[in-house]
């Protein structure tokens, strides 16, 4: 579905497939958390996951656009993902490091009933912090080996074609 919702959005297929590899990293940070912890994939856990698969491909979201948005601007490919993981580095902390100190009275398990929703609080504090870790480095590379060389920029502000048959008529 994700996948579905970013081709329509990036207009491209090659975009969405690098903001997917975000994905395994997420669900191998989490399921690796789970195990070392020995705690249970549950529904809470999988609750967690599914949260935790929206906010690291938000981050992806976040390199590619920018990259592409350089790219328009017309810097080489590697200029660009490099300035926008450069440009994009602090706010993905930020909001990586917000959810997981929001995640960590849940890990704690503190409060009345809360010893079920262990597993959601270490399942995000893990793979989001695995995740984060390794989408700076994954993306980055994979945007400069699936990426196209060039990127147009989109359509916006461009003749429709009422107005180039209305240029065409008066020069000739």
């Amino acid at each position: 579905l994700i996948y579905l919702v970013l081709s329509a959005q990036f207009e491209s297929f090659r975009d969405p497939l690098i903001i997917m590899f975000t994905v395994p990293l997420a669900l191998a940070g989490a399921v690796l958390t789970l195990w070392f912890f020995d705690k249970t994939l549950n529904i809470f856990s999988q609750i967690g996951i599914i949260m935790l698969i929206g906010l690291v491909s938000k981050n992806g979201i976040l390199i590619v656009e920018f990259a592409n948005q350089r790219k328009a601007l017309g810097l080489d490919k590697l200029e660009a993902i490099h300035s926008a993981a450069v440009a994009r580095f602090r706010p993905i902390l930020m909001t990586s490091l917000s959810t997981i100190l929001g995640a960590v009275p849940i890990a704690l398990a503190l409060g009345a009933g809360s010893e079920s929703r262990v597993a959601m609080g270490t399942a995000i504090i893990g793979g989001l912090t695995f995740a984060t870790l390794l989408t700076l480095f994954v993306i980055p590379a994979m945007y400069a080996y699936i990426s196209e060389k060039e990127k147009t920029v989109s359509n916006v502000g461009d003749l429709t074609a009422d107005e180039e048959n209305i240029d065409q008529t008066r020069t000739t």
